[in-house]
């Protein structure tokens, strides 16, 4: 559809909602002005990143000249990676009791079993830091175990019990250093591996069986003040944008504004975007009643264009399982979300998914990037282009192979 055929966006305020991450936001700025770069001189078009124009917290300004328009944007995160960071344990014991607790909490609820029928990939991310973890501590185990061991074969000039007594001593705090070094160097180099970052993110959002932490519920309420006022600014769009965990925290967020009554009478389109989402891992959790209240209540709303994009190819997210639906909230009002598939093996080359087949956060993040076989789906074109997210997807079908089924087990809302 062509932004000619239209009333075009001339502005546009954009919310970017993070997922579990610790990074600070300028690491999406720097993401978004490399991949516009590329996938505007792959689709034939002009983008232009440069220093914030409004807005209080961190962002930067984005001009696109796409299909003969001129359209200004200004991307604004909504930060959170303080609350991130505060919620991930230094104390390598306290992540293993995080463990447990969690795979717990999981198993206990039902919630891991219902969640193995829906999609293999997330639930493999889930269970990769627990293996991963136990793995590390059995092989630290095994260090003690072999000092132990190898001190009955040194040589002493004495001999008997006492002499035997401290060689295992030694022995035995040898191992223990060696193993507490041993795991201090998978903490470290996490980086490789994600284990503690899986785990801690995993964590987090089992913490409270599915109801939201106090200190984030004071951030959702921060953010969505932030986005209530953009929408008294002179723009023609206000885009949220909610990648991976930052998808349910977006869901939240409207859902606040809407029955606050903040978009009644709003001039602005408000369009909410959700990227590779991973929203049963919360709604599936028995004290998810406020989430699950938050989708249905954004599935029926009128006031705001709501689109989710998955893709098979990320596994790291659930894959074309209609958030609202697969939670038990869908009702005969539901009109939202429009789902459908990036399809990562048609928008991407052989070459370019040979590269990164191996590099599962990588492909978890390439909503956000460039496509070099670019489809309906572009970041940069909805973000800096001149077509509302509701008119970019008019008449849009949604993904035949969906998923619509309620799989939830805990299906309650918050009265």
């Amino acid at each position: 559809m062509s932004s000619t055929d239209l009333s075009p966006v001339r502005r546009r305020r954009v919310f970017y909602i993070p997922g579990y991450d610790p990074f600070p936001p300028r690491r999406y700025r720097e993401l978004y002005r490399t991949q516009a770069a590329e996938q505007a001189g792959i689709s034939g078009y002009e983008i232009a990143v440069g220093p914030q124009q409004s807005g209080d917290g961190f962002g930067w300004h984005v001009k696109g000249h796409i299909e003969g328009q001129v359209i200004d944007a200004d991307i604004e995160v909504l930060v959170w990676s303080d609350i991130v960071q505060s919620s991930r344990p230094p104390s390598i014991l306290q992540t293993y009791l995080d463990l447990l607790r969690t795979a717990w909490i999981y198993i206990s609820t039902g919630a891991l079993f219902r969640l193995m029928r829906l999609r293999k990939g997330p639930v493999i991310a889930a269970l990769y830091p627990v293996v991963a973890l136990t793995g590390q501590a059995i092989l630290a185990a095994l260090i003690v175990y072999v000092p132990v061991r190898g001190a009955d074969f040194v040589p002493l000039p004495m001999s008997g019990p006492l002499v035997d007594a401290i060689r295992t001593t030694v022995g035995t705090l040898l191992g223990m250093w060696l193993a507490w070094q041993l795991l201090r160097w998978f903490q470290t180099h996490d980086n490789r591996f994600f284990a503690y970052y899986l785990m801690h993110d995993f964590a987090y959002s089992a913490a409270g069986y599915g109801a939201y932490a106090p200190e984030l519920e004071t951030r959702l309420a921060a953010f969505g003040k932030t986005i209530a006022s953009a929408l008294e600014d002179d723009v023609d769009e206000v885009l949220v944008v909610g990648h991976s965990s930052g998808a349910h925290l977006g869901i939240s967020i409207l859902a606040d504004l809407l029955r606050a009554g903040d978009l009644r009478n709003k001039r602005p389109a408000l369009a909410f975007l959700s990227l590779g989402h991973v929203v049963p891992m919360v709604s599936f959790l028995p004290k998810a009643d406020r989430l699950r209240g938050d989708l249905r209540l954004l599935s029926t709303a009128t006031d705001i264009t709501w689109v989710d994009v998955t893709a098979p190819g990320d596994g790291c997210c659930f894959a074309l399982c209609d958030p609202v639906a697969i939670s038990g909230q869908a009702t005969p009002e539901k009109r939202a979300p429009l789902v459908f598939s990036a399809a990562f093996t048609q928008s991407l080359s052989a070459e370019k998914q040979k590269a990164l087949r191996w590099r599962f956060f990588r492909l978890h993040f390439q909503y956000l990037c460039a496509f070099d076989r670019p489809k309906d789906y572009d970041y940069f074109q909805i973000t800096a282009g001149a077509l509302s997210l509701a008119d970019r997807y008019k008449g849009r079908a949604p993904s035949k192979s969906r998923l619509e089924r309620s799989m939830s087990k805990h299906t309650s809302v918050r009265p």
